[in-house]
């Protein structure tokens, strides 16, 4: 009775299972880091952390993550093929963070990872496009296979560009899990549902998400790394898929598009810049917004809640699909307020302030960084 009246309870204990793994766990990631060399240095390029920092952080978090499913994933469907497509990326890009892999090594192992997840049977099957007399349902057929790699992909790309500032990929991930969550509550239909398990695994993610901020948030003791960035993306594909390969409605996909919009339409900026610009859509810049807004006089601290709040307004619009009003209305309200205040704050200090500078082709210098040139490595949280 207490499980049906208080569908949320699921989440609980993998919420603090995941993040108290996560904490215990960061320390020894630390050390092994160092041991390791996977060390990000300070210079006068871009990197704006005053002491060396370890960047194997994201281990700690598949560490949470998987003690949570572990322990309280009974109710998953793919509860083992889960941990192991998660432990396996987070293994790959632990070598990157070491062995600073190349750009098309790391989009075998990105691609490689989306496979992995539609070999072990984690697939979209079909989408939905919503209408005015209800969703559409198109089946994708043989197209599954390529939709679900790409979806894997997209989710490991954007939040790994999302990955730039002390705090912020491991904040907006933890909301969009919890938007996640929200969306899977709305639709259980009785206990031992199959949303019972989105919601198990949501509560975990969020949980290694909020524990590993302890050492993450501005200033940052350690990095995630493309160990971590990585790990999120696939978990969160997965979530995603999972929440949607099952059950009869389709629109569980539009929930994380529309909370990572923020995250996503960066990474299609970055692309469009970077070739208008002639460069490679993989070599790194200094134009993401999370620098923009450092430019504009934003501290890292307020550039974190900058990225909180737009994605929590998301992450309501999202829930609307969902059936979620009232609260959702008076959420979303104060959010924009608080994002307004946030705002209106940062720009009267900006007078304090120096102008942005802007180099010749039109990318932005924050202080303390400068245009990347192309033997500068895309190093995740380090950038």
């Amino acid at each position: 009775m207490i499980a049906d009246a208080t569908p949320w309870l699921p989440a609980v204990l993998p919420f603090l299972v995941a993040s108290g793994v996560c904490v215990a766990a960061v320390p020894t990631s630390m050390a092994v880091a160092r041991r390791l060399g996977a060390v990000a240095e300070p210079d006068t390029d871009r990197h704006l952390h005053p002491l060396p920092t370890p960047r194997l952080g994201g281990i700690a978090l598949f560490l949470g993550f998987a003690a949570a499913i572990a322990i309280f994933g009974t109710s998953i469907a793919f509860r083992w093929q889960t941990v192991a497509v998660t432990a396996a990326i987070t293994a790959a890009m632990a070598l990157d963070d070491i062995f600073d892999l190349s750009w098309r090594m790391k989009l075998a192992i990105e691609v490689g990872a989306g496979v992995l997840v539609a070999l072990l049977g984690m697939t979209i099957t079909f989408i939905a496009v919503p209408g005015l007399h209800g969703a559409s349902y198109f089946e994708l057929g043989w197209l599954a296979v390529p939709v679900t790699i790409a979806w894997v992909l997209g989710m490991q790309v954007s939040v790994n560009f999302l990955d730039g500032a002390d705090g912020v990929a491991a904040g907006v991930i933890a909301i969009v899990a919890g938007v996640c969550l929200l969306a899977a509550i709305n639709r259980v239909q009785g206990p031992g549902d199959l949303q019972t398990g989105v919601i198990v695994m949501s509560g975990a993610l969020m949980g290694c998400c909020l524990g590993f901020l302890v050492f993450n948030l501005p200033p940052a003791r350690v990095f995630m790394g493309d160990t971590g960035s990585h790990f999120l993306g696939v978990a969160l594909a997965v979530i995603t898929v999972l929440g949607v390969a099952k059950i009869v409605v389709g629109l569980s996909l539009f929930v994380p598009l529309i909370a990572l919009a923020l995250p996503i339409g960066d990474t299609a900026f970055a692309i469009v810049r970077r070739r208008r610009a002639g460069r490679s859509v993989a070599e790194p810049d200094a134009g993401h917004l999370h620098h923009r807004l450092l430019a504009r006089g934003m501290t890292p601290v307020e550039t974190a809640l900058t990225f909180y709040l737009a994605t929590a307004i998301l992450g309501c619009i999202a829930l609307t699909i969902y059936g979620h009003r009232k609260v959702i209305d008076v959420a979303l309200a104060l959010l924009v307020v608080a994002l307004g205040g946030l705002i209106w704050r940062s720009r009267r200090r900006a007078p304090e302030r120096q102008a942005p500078l802007v180099d010749d082709e039109g990318y932005l210098i924050v202080e303390g960084r400068r245009s990347v040139h192309p033997h500068v490595r895309h190093s995740s949280e380090t950038d």
